[in-house]
Formats: C-alpha cells, sequence, structure tokens
C-alpha cells in the first residue's frame, strides 16, 4: 500500500460545518490545516472582512469536547484555547466554542467533536494522522506526566502566583497529568530529583529562573543511576530574573524575543506542544577537583561581578541586571589571567550577515595544525488531584443555574470559563476524550509525595544554606577525556592567551539573559562551547554599547578590536589576578582555575517544536 501524500501546510485535513455557544449564535465553517483552524461565518450572513477567521495551531494550548448538562441537548461541544497576540503584542487567553449538531443523536455528534479534537490533539504534538481518515481517541497516547518544580521566591516573588494564574490552567487545557512542588530553599530541587522514582515521569519543569534547573540537572547526575537519569527530559517556565535558557527556547520556538509574562505564555504554549531537543552540558571541574556541570555558562570578571552583585536588587526581577551593569560599568575593572581552549574541529554553523563573528585572527594564529547519591527530603507542598482555590470570579459564568466545578488539575479538561451565554443557557461539562483505564494511578500515586507543613524541611536534619556559600557539586557524570588534570601541560593543539580581560564568557545556548542574545549562531546540540572575551583597554562607552548591541545579537558586527570569540570542545581559565568573581550557570562558585568540556547531547530539553527563524528587522 503507498503511503499517504505528504501534507503541506495549506492541505486541508477536516472541513465541516458547526453551530456556536450559545445555541442562537451564529454557524460557522471550520476547516482545519496542519497550521491553523480557519473559521468562517456563514449564517446569519457571512462576513465581508472575517476577523479572528484563522487560528495558528501555534498560539492553541489545547482543546477538549464538552456536553449540555441539558437532558434534551443532543449536540456536542468543541472547545478551542487560544493565547493570540493582542495589537501591543502581549497574549491573551480566549475560548471558541463549537457545536456539532449535524446528526439526530448526541452519540454522532459526540462521535463528529471527538474526530476533530483527536485531529487538532495530534497537530499539536506532532504525532501522525492516518491516511484514510479514520480519526478516533484511539490515536492519542495517555498523557504526559510532567513534575513542576515551583520555586516561589523566583524573580520578584511573584513565581506562585504566575505559576497559578497562567501555567496551570494552559498545561490542564493541554490535558497535561502533573504534580506540582514548591521548593523551599537551596538545593531542594537537587535533593527531591535524587530520590524520585524518574520511570514515572515524563519530564522535570523548573517554574523559576535558571538556577533550579541547574539544581536539577546536577542533581540528576549526582544519582548512581545518572547514566538513565540524565536522559530524563527536563523543561523550564521562566519565572525568574535571567531567564537566559527561556530566551534560547523562545527564539528556537520561532517567536519574538519576549520578556516577562509574555515569555511565560510563550514557554508554556511550547511546552503544551510537546517536543523534546538534545542538550549540551558543559561539565567544569573546579579548582579543589570537584565537578558541577553546566547548561548555560562560566563566567569570569564583568558578567559574573554584575550577577553577583546584583542578587541585592533581586526585588527589581529582570532590572537587577540594568541597574548591575549601570553600577559595573561606574566601578568597571579589569583582571589579568590565562585562557586556553581546544578549537572545535568543525566551525559552527554560518551565522547571517548581521552576526558577523570577528575570529579573532591575532590570536588563533597561536594554535599550531590540530594534532591528528545520598539522602532527600520529603516532597512538600505538593498540589496533585487536589482542587486549586483559583480566583472564584473567573469559574463561575454570570447568570448560570450553577457554579462551575473548580478546575480539574491532572488531565481532566477544564471548564469553560467566560465563555457561556445568557441566563437560558445550559451549562457545559467536560467529555474526556479518553477515559483512564480502569486501575490507573492518580497522578498523586506517582511519586512518594507526603503531605506535610513546610516545618517539615527541618527533619532532613540538613542546615539552611549559608548565604554567599559555594554551588554544591556533582560527583557523578561522564569522564572528562579531552581534559588533562588541572595544572599539568595543555596538549599542543590548544590555544592560550595571556593578558588583562574585562571579562571571559565560555556559553552553551543562544542566550545571556531573556534579552541577551550572546551567541546567535548557537544551538542546543552544536557540541560546542562559545567563548567570548573582552579585553583590557575598552572604553565604558564601548562596553555598554556592545551590551545594547547583544539585545539583537549583532555585537560581533561592531568591529570592536577587544572582543574576540572561538567555538571551543574544552577550554581552561586560570586567574592571575588574586581577587574575584568565579559564577557557573549564574551561581557563584570556588575562585581559582578550572576548566571544563562538552559532553554532547547529554541531556533532553523540552523544547516543543521548533518554529520558522525570525527574520531581522
Amino acid at each position: 500500500m503507498a503511503p499517504p501524500p505528504p501534507l503541506t501546510p495549506s492541505t486541508p485535513l477536516l472541513h465541516g460545518e458547526f453551530g456556536s455557544y450559545p445555541a442562537r449564535g451564529p454557524r460557522f465553517a471550520l476547516t482545519l490545516t496542519p497550521q491553523a483552524l480557519h473559521i468562517q461565518r456563514l449564517r446569519p450572513k457571512p462576513e465581508a472582512r472575517p476577523r479572528g477567521g484563522l487560528v495558528l495551531l501555534t498560539e492553541v494550548s489545547g482543546c477538549c469536547t464538552l456536553r449540555s448538562r441539558s437532558p434534551l441537548d443532543s449536540a456536542a461541544y468543541f472547545c478551542v484555547y487560544t493565547y493570540p497576540r493582542g495589537r501591543r503584542g502581549g497574549r491573551r487567553r480566549a475560548a471558541r466554542t463549537f457545536r456539532a449538531d449535524g446528526a439526530a443523536t448526541y452519540e454522532e455528534n459526540r462521535a463528529e467533536a471527538q474526530r476533530w479534537a483527536t485531529a487538532l490533539t495530534c497537530l499539536l504534538r506532532g504525532l501522525p494522522l492516518p491516511g484514510d481518515g479514520d480519526i478516533t481517541p484511539d490515536l492519542l497516547p495517555r498523557p504526559p506526566r510532567l513534575l513542576l518544580l515551583v520555586n516561589p521566591f523566583g524573580g520578584r516573588g511573584l513565581a506562585w502566583q504566575w505559576c497559578k494564574n497562567h501555567v496551570l490552567p494552559m498545561i490542564s487545557e493541554a490535558g497535561l497529568s502533573f504534580n506540582l512542588i514548591q521548593t523551599e530553599r537551596q538545593n531542594h530541587a537537587r535533593e527531591l530529583v535524587q530520590g524520585l522514582n524518574l520511570s514515572e515521569w515524563d519530564g522535570i519543569i523548573t517554574v523559576s529562573g535558571d538556577g533550579v534547573l541547574y539544581e536539577v540537572l546536577n542533581g540528576l547526575l549526582q544519582r548512581p543511576d545518572w547514566e538513565e537519569a540524565v536522559k530524563t527530559p527536563v523543561g523550564i517556565l521562566p519565572c525568574g530574573s535571567g531567564n537566559a535558557l527561556a530566551g534560547a527556547v523562545n527564539q528556537h520556538g520561532g517567536f519574538e524575543p519576549a520578556l516577562g509574562i509574555d515569555l511565560l505564555l510563550n514557554c508554556s504554549l511550547l511546552l503544551c506542544r510537546g517536543g523534546s531537543h538534545p542538550l549540551d552540558l558543559l561539565s567544569v571541574t573546579l579548582a579543589s577537583g570537584s565537578r558541577c556541570f553546566s547548561f548555560l555558562s562560566v563566567a569570569w570578571g564583568f558578567v559574573s561581578d554584575v550577577d553577583i552583585q546584583s542578587e541585592r536588587f533581586r526585588a527589581l526581577g529582570s532590572a537587577r541586571f540594568t541597574l548591575g551593569t549601570v553600577l559595573g560599568l561606574a566601578t568597571l575593572h579589569t583582571y589579568r589571567g590565562r585562557f586556553s581552549y581546544l578549537p572545535a574541529t568543525v566551525e559552527p554553523a554560518s551565522p547571517n550577515p548581521a552576526h558577523g563573528l570577528p575570529r579573532a585572527k591575532s590570536e588563533l594564529t597561536l594554535a599550531p595544525a590540530p594534532a591528528p547519591a545520598g539522602a532527600h527530603s520529603p516532597l512538600h507542598r505538593s498540589v496533585s488531584d487536589l482542587p486549586l482555590p483559583l480566583p472564584q470570579p473567573a469559574l463561575t459564568s454570570p447568570g448560570s443555574p450553577e457554579p462551575l466545578p473548580i478546575l480539574s488539575l491532572n488531565g481532566g479538561g477544564p471548564e469553560l470559563a467566560g465563555d457561556w451565554g445568557g441566563a437560558g443557557d445550559a451549562p457545559l461539562s467536560p467529555d474526556p476524550l479518553l477515559p483512564s483505564p480502569p486501575g490507573t494511578p492518580k497522578a498523586a500515586q506517582l511519586s512518594p509525595i507526603s503531605e506535610g507543613p513546610s516545618e517539615m524541611a527541618a527533619s532532613s536534619g540538613l542546615p539552611p544554606p549559608t548565604p554567599g556559600a559555594p554551588v554544591a557539586t556533582s560527583a557523578g557524570g561522564p569522564p572528562d577525556h579531552l581534559l588533562p588534570p588541572l595544572g599539568t601541560p595543555l596538549p599542543p593543539d590548544w590555544v592560550t592567551m595571556e593578558g588583562d580581560f574585562v571579562l571571559i564568557l565560555a556559553i552553551l545556548p543562544s542566550h545571556l539573559g531573556a534579552d541577551l542574545v550572546a551567541a546567535p549562531h548557537a544551538r542546543f546540540d552544536d557540541g560546542l562551547v562559545h567563548l567570548c572575551w573582552v579585553r583590557s583597554g575598552i572604553s565604558r562607552a564601548a562596553l555598554l554599547r556592545l551590551f545594547l548591541a547583544m539585545e539583537r545579537g549583532n555585537h560581533f558586527s561592531l568591529g570592536c578590536p577587544h572582543l574576540g570569540y572561538a567555538a571551543a570542545r574544552a577550554f581552561r581559565l586560570e586567574p592571575l589576578t588574586p581577587r574575584g568573581v568565579l559564577t557557573v550557570d549564574g551561581e557563584q562558585v570556588e575562585y581559582g582555575p578550572l576548566q571544563a568540556q562538552v559532553h554532547p547531547g547529554l541531556g533532553t530539553l523540552l523544547t516543543g517544536p521548533p518554529g520558522c527563524p525570525r527574520r531581522e528587522a
């Protein structure tokens, strides 16, 4: 049997006529393609210029089928949850509800509504549709089971509120199953993942800044089964100050640059779509011989100074870095050091002309031709099948005969909120596509979660973290076959430079912050660490211009003679200035010599589907 022809973005997959909710509203013709849901009003009269007639799947979080609570209503209902961009760029939730009423019986109408919901869900999650058009709920696998780790102190302390008001409703609309735990102290997330039965989870999502994900990855690599544990997909929903990895995920998804709530909604939409990508990790060996793993960056000089010194302005959110940069420029320091790296044998993907990279030829000519398990505390503050106390007005429809039930959190279809008609319209209730098989455990039973007050954290026997304490390190992970021991000579195919630097930055993904594109051509799995350095002698004004240009990723096109770049597989940094600050993923580590090596594709990142590359203005 010949395979079905490939689908084009405009290939019609389904077409049909639907009524609206309430029943006295207009009627529509719906057409579903691989990229969008097209809506055309038929009656009372077609619109000359349809408004809202195109729903892009990139803006859809999920869908569900519903039924009327009136026994006399034989129609079934199909609801699509969308987050379109407004005229000012921000996203706002909108739900479109359609009435399947073309058949005489509810069972036939329900089958039609489920056919549309199944097809749309398959498109959202990248699942294949049968070529014969036989679309039934059996095509859908069980909902992914996610563990959400929320740092309530992230950003300006709004992480829990943002999670409750934006993240949980959206992933519930997508039909994802999850448990939620609030972290209570530094390294709490690390302890949690060390004791999890990872086979029960399809992903671990941090709802915070980059720091909690750092703990999660290092906790996975500290487990005795680290080789399997580190394959657990991880994701990030940005509620912190820096949100660098989220900025890279946002760009990978094809969205415009965003900050704050808009960035959170973009990343949540991508999470609802599913899809993962290999993630390079950087093994960092510190002066004491201990190791930690980085997914983001190692910094020395201006970048690390701003990162740590701006901690006292954490209440300002992302604005702390702006203030920290101004203060750092006012007291600009230089640091003497020796910097060595193993050049990449394969050149990185060529950036576009606007992102041209200087090759630092004066320094690259120095290189000769390349030579041929611990204890863990219980999981506290769990949100499982328990109802979430969301604001009641948003869950109650004016004039409805009874209030909406509280939002179902673990895979149950959400009720309509604010989409009801007048007092004469019967409310709708969820009609799940796939009921849970008998004996399926609830999400609360998927992990050893204990309910209890936050004071139980003291039972772990761990002292509270000391302010400014160095970041804990990982003992597991793969060997660093490219690195000789610290303090021993480097192989001849390494490049070495010594001098006075304003900053040295080693970065894996494209973004240093949500709005700072430090390595615009970097990819999650290119197997490279991207090295940037600024030598002494640069003026404060020129350094400021570099960081302003970094917002668009075109700082390399300025032609600054003090800026250097190289793509590498490993590097060594030896500070010769007695005092300074070193950071790994924004967290301060012990000061002294360090070295690092890339381990390509060691981790797995939940990114959602890739989007079309943005065109520069």
